[in-house]
């Protein structure tokens, strides 16, 4: 039975390794860029670095409990990192099998050394895993940051002694100071 606690740790995790496979390809694309020799490109050296910067960012976002910082607006800038993350993923992934093929930028890398390899396998998984997160937050979003007051709740309008009782009861402020 798919109950919500279970809802919700599904999310937590699937949100965890998105945040962790994004920031890998942060970290391989900073590899890159300083141990292989990737600065030096002009174009590609630099959209390397972005890839970096952006990739590490977003993954950082990813970690950050968004819906509580946030509150109103949190599930809708999940939506948002989780959409930007997916993007620098997705064309980062078709980035490396467009240049394994032809010239992109003036580069063509050369063959599939293992450190490509790693950078496909990393890219491919962050895409899917970041595409799953999308798909959880924006469909499941009645388990992920919802209220905790059931659907069929009916908020009871009163007047006189008895609301001023329940705001007496409800109030958070001290017996003595909610008079």
């Amino acid at each position: 039975m798919f109950t919500p606690r279970i809802a919700r740790v599904t999310f937590l995790a699937t949100r965890v390794l998105a945040a962790a496979l994004l920031l890998f390809v942060g970290v391989d694309h900073y590899y890159e860029y300083s141990a292989g020799q990737y600065s030096v490109l002009p174009t590609i050296g630099t959209l390397f670095l972005l890839n970096f910067i952006s990739a590490t960012a977003l993954g950082l976002l990813l970690l950050f409990p968004l819906q509580h910082i946030l509150r109103r607006f949190g599930r809708g800038a999940l939506v948002i990192v989780t959409l930007g993350g997916f993007g620098v993923a997705a064309t980062s992934l078709a980035a490396l099998l467009v240049s394994e093929q032809t010239r992109l930028f003036g580069w063509m890398e050369p063959n599939y050394r293992p450190a490509i390899l790693v950078a496909l396998a990393s890219e491919a998984a962050a895409t899917l895993c970041l595409g799953l997160l999308l798909v959880l937050t924006v469909s499941a979003g009645r388990f992920v940051g919802a209220s905790k007051a059931p659907a069929n709740h009916v908020l009871r309008v009163t007047t006189g002694p008895v609301r001023q009782r329940r705001a007496r009861r409800q109030s958070p402020l001290p017996a003595r100071w909610s008079r």
